[in-house]
């Protein structure tokens, strides 16, 4: 492994292994407690566990399988993969022919978005009968926080995470991994030590022994750009980041190599926060299931993306400053541009002429195969001051967009559509979840 060799260090820092069991309550008593709760192969082991319970014989998670996008409609990238498709040299982000080369006999499952969300949701439920402190770190990643719990009392908090890992894998039927430790980013750390269906420590007395020793690119925040340049750096492990001198790499990175400086010595003080945190943004894409190449349905499938986003900004009782529109051509190529708006605004018109003007300066005729639209700089509407030159904030057409909404919530998305798209054969609403589902039974 790169960069094992940690030079210097300071005196002490090594663990003992029988003083770090003894001190488990003590750390427990005195300091924050947090957990990671991290699902395993979360699509992949969702599919199978629902299956599973209804009825199908073969566990996705113990053949070589895959949850993937549908090829006809040019979706065919792997989402996910089972421990035996991982064996055969199958990665995620490969698209599915690539994978059925390696692996003829590979079972492939389309994905199921509104399943997965219930099963986060279950997640969630089970958790917070242990904390109400629950924090949603993404769809198949949760923080805990037991710190001042009376289970503490009585029980490490290894101990509690173990029994957390086995209720999830008895009621809802899919396995997780867990990382102990006083903050979130050695929590999140210690969860990805070793999977699946593992529980690890990683308090700061072990930090050199468990964290040091990785590579500088397993770090928390450090991605395939910043760890290029912290190679011509000579750091090539979290040691080394750990040990470099902080001024030095706030030189090179500015206020993220002091960032980078905190993670490697295992400093965070990032609350664990049970509230729903504001959207930073709210965007939609679609890949097209045919080349577009007229300007004329390049603008249905934008308007398309435009409308489901903007009804999620006014569900959400946001507003949106900037926007944003990405084109991907048929040779993959990607460009994007964006436009702040002079007044936040929900309505849809609005939002739409900025984007059609957004691509309409980005495409030079080529064919297209995928758009976005995103919107970001959120406001909440409640706070937002009038303006006469914003059409969109106008009473009248609060109005108008509120009352589509609620047709479209009451009676489908199909119950009012724009007289644009039809027999175009472009949805007019694209994206967003699909509707419908059964929901999984027994918890999940």
């Amino acid at each position: 492994m790169a960069g094992t060799n940690m030079g210097h260090v300071h005196p002490g820092a090594a663990p003992g292994g029988s003083r770090r069991a003894a001190s488990s309550l003590r750390n427990a008593a005195s300091e924050r407690v947090i957990l990671h709760i991290d699902v395993n192969a979360a699509f992949l082991s969702w599919e199978a566990a629902y299956r599973l319970q209804h009825g199908d014989k073969a566990d996705l998670r113990g053949i070589p399988s895959v949850v993937s996008g549908d090829e006809s409609t040019r979706h065919g990238i792997v989402l996910a993969k089972s421990l035996p498709a991982k064996r055969c040299g199958i990665q995620t982000g490969q698209l599915l022919w690539q994978a059925r080369r390696l692996c003829p006999n590979l079972v492939a499952v389309p994905p199921d978005p509104a399943l997965y969300m219930d099963c986060s949701n279950a997640l969630m439920a089970l958790l917070t009968a242990y904390s109400p402190c629950v924090e949603r770190y993404s769809i198949d990643e949760c923080f805990l926080e037991l710190t001042g719990s009376p289970r503490l009392q009585t029980r490490t908090p290894k101990e509690i995470a173990d029994e957390i890992r086995e209720k999830v894998r008895r009621e809802l039927g899919f396995t997780v991994s867990i990382g102990v430790s006083v903050n979130k980013l050695l929590a999140k750390m210690a969860s990805e030590l070793e999977k699946p269906d593992r529980t690890h420590t990683l308090y700061p007395d072990e930090i050199q022994e468990k964290m040091w020793t990785l590579p500088v690119r397993e770090l928390f925040m450090v991605g395939p750009r910043s760890a290029p340049r912290l190679y011509r750096l000579n750091i090539f492990s979290i040691g080394h980041l750990a040990q470099t001198d902080p001024a030095l790499l706030q030189r090179h990175f500015k206020s993220f190599g002091r960032l980078m400086w905190q993670f490697a010595n295992g400093l965070d003080d990032m609350p664990v926060s049970a509230e729903t945190a504001v959207a930073k943004a709210i965007g939609n894409s679609a890949t097209t299931p045919f080349n577009v190449d007229t300007e004329q349905e390049a603008l249905l499938f934008l308007l398309s993306l435009t409308e489901t986003a903007a009804m999620r900004l006014r569900q959400a009782d946001l507003l949106a400053r900037v926007v944003s529109v990405a084109i991907r051509k048929t040779d993959l190529a990607f460009a994007s541009h964006q436009r702040r708006l002079p007044i936040p605004t929900d309505h849809t018109g609005t939002l739409f002429g900025v984007a059609r003007g957004l691509f309409r300066e980005l495409w030079t005729g080529e064919p297209l195969r995928h758009f976005g639209v995103a919107f970001s700089e959120l406001a909440d509407d409640q706070f937002l001051q009038a303006s006469l030159f914003d059409e969109g904030g106008s009473p009248q057409q609060k109005a108008l967009d509120a009352s589509i909404d609620a047709l479209r919530a009451q009676h489908g998305k199909a119950a009012l559509i724009r007289g644009a798209f039809i027999a175009s054969g472009i949805p007019p609403m694209a994206g967003g979840m699909p509707e419908g589902h059964p929901g999984m039974r027994n918890r999940l």
